[in-house]
């Protein structure tokens, strides 16, 4: 893989970049994946410092006061965003490095870092989007309502990324970004 690289995935909440990101995972364990602080409460299994680091509002402050992070936004009420440390570390160690962050923080990104290639997840459609998110049976009625308009926001930016990729077939999606990646004319 060689030079270091910086990896964005992106996309509105329920598209799938989760799993995307699993099978690219599992693909090439050489990935290094950062993992993202937040002040939202831990979902049933997650785990502090795998899923997220999960941290109190002050001291998300403190860190974004600091320059501690490499992006950060505000979602859905809670804070998120990418501790800085650890991922110009792998760059360094040559390794390539993948963040799953929203619009606004892939933004920040492409200003600090404006060679790190930024990938944007579709939905096949809004009504299907609202299905998956609707199916995960873990948001309100409100949060629901709140992410569906958020995701036609992000759709209308997608033009913004360097690769856009529809996730209405897991292996085709995979496949895709995989060629983007990793085929020589890419890397």
């Amino acid at each position: 893989m060689g030079k270091g690289k910086l990896i964005v995935l992106t996309g509105p909440s329920g598209v799938g970049k989760g799993t995307l990101l699993r099978s690219l995972l599992a693909n090439h364990p050489e990935l290094y994946l950062s993992v993202s602080a937040t002040t939202r409460s831990p979902r049933p299994g997650e785990i502090n410092g795998r899923d997220y680091f999960f941290v109190s509002r002050s001291e998300f402050e403190r860190m974004v006061a600091n320059g501690e992070l490499l992006e950060w936004a505000e979602f859905a009420g809670n804070y998120y965003g990418t501790p800085r440390a650890a991922v110009e570390a792998q760059i360094a160690a040559e390794k390539w490095v993948v963040l799953e962050i929203e619009l606004n923080g892939a933004r920040q990104v492409r200003k600090t870092f404006p060679e790190a290639k930024l990938i944007f997840v579709l939905p096949p459609s809004l009504a299907e989007l609202e299905q998956r998110i609707r199916g995960r049976n873990q948001d309100s009625e409100a949060a629901i309502t709140q992410r569906l308009l958020r995701a036609r926001e992000e759709v209308a930016a997608a033009d913004e990324f360097d690769l856009q990729v529809v996730n209405d077939n897991l292996e085709r999606a995979v496949m895709e970004i995989e060629h983007q990646l990793f085929t020589p004319a890419a890397c």
